[in-house]
C-alpha cells in the first residue's frame, strides 16, 4: 500500500511570517531584487528554536525552503503559480495542488492589507525597515532591507503567532538546479484539502 506523502507542518506557519501582506497606498519591495540564501532561526510560538534555510533565485521569482525535519525541500515557484514538496527519502515529488477560491502560493501577499511604515532596524549586519501590517485576523509586523530581504518577521494569524529572525545572509548566485525537482523522482499526488493550515491569496 502506498504511503500517503506527508506535508511538514513547520512549513505552513513559518512561510505565512515569511511573506506579510501588503497595503496598496505604499508597497515596500517584498521579493529579493537579487540572488540571495538566508538562514533563519525561529524566535517565538511553536517551533521556536528550530532553523529555516530560505533561498531565492531572483531572477526566475523561486523560493526553496528546508527545514528541519522536512526530510527534503519545497520550492515556490511564483511566475508559474505553483509549489513543490521534494520527499528526498521517497525520491517523490508533490505539486500542491489549488486551495478552493485560489492558487495556493503562500508568498503572495493580499492586496488588501494596511501596511504601515514603522522605524528602522540592524539586524544579521544588515539596515531593515520596519513595516507594521494588518489583513482581517492576521497582523504583525516585518523588517525588510532595500533590496527585499525579510531579516525579521512576527505576526498572528488566527490560532497561529510566530516569529523569524534571520542570522546570517549570503548573497550570491545561485544554482537554478536547486530549484527544480530532481530528475528521476515519482510524482505523487496530493488530495485538495490535504495541506492544513496554510494560508492562500486573498482574491
Amino acid at each position: 500500500m502506498r504511503r500517503r506523502p506527508k506535508v511538514p507542518s513547520l512549513l505552513a506557519p513559518l512561510l505565512a511570517l515569511a511573506a506579510p501582506p501588503v497595503a496598496a497606498q505604499e508597497r515596500p519591495l517584498l521579493q529579493p531584487s537579487r540572488d540571495v540564501a538566508v538562514t533563519y532561526r525561529v524566535t517565538s510560538g511553536e517551533a521556536t528554536g528550530r532553523s529555516l534555510q530560505m533561498a531565492w533565485l531572483a531572477g526566475a521569482r523561486k523560493l526553496r525552503v528546508e527545514a528541519p525535519g522536512m526530510q527534503g525541500f519545497s520550492v515556490i515557484d511564483q511566475k508559474a503559480q505553483r509549489m513543490l514538496l521534494v520527499m528526498e527519502r521517497e525520491r517523490a515529488v508533490v505539486e500542491v495542488p489549488p486551495a478552493a477560491g485560489g492558487t495556493l502560493l503562500p508568498t503572495e501577499p493580499p492586496a488588501n492589507a494596511r501596511f504601515t511604515r514603522g522605524g528602522s532596524a540592524t539586524i544579521a549586519g544588515l539596515a531593515c525597515t520596519v513595516w507594521h501590517y494588518e489583513d482581517g485576523q492576521a497582523r504583525g509586523e516585518t523588517c525588510l532591507t532595500a533590496d527585499g530581504v525579510m531579516l525579521r518577521s512576527s505576526g498572528t494569524a488566527g490560532e497561529r503567532s510566530g516569529t523569524v529572525e534571520a542570522v546570517s545572509v549570503a548573497y550570491g548566485r545561485q544554482d537554478p538546479a536547486r530549484f527544480e525537482a530532481p530528475a528521476g523522482y515519482r510524482s505523487l499526488a496530493l488530495p485538495p484539502g490535504a495541506v492544513q493550515g496554510t494560508p492562500r491569496p486573498a482574491r
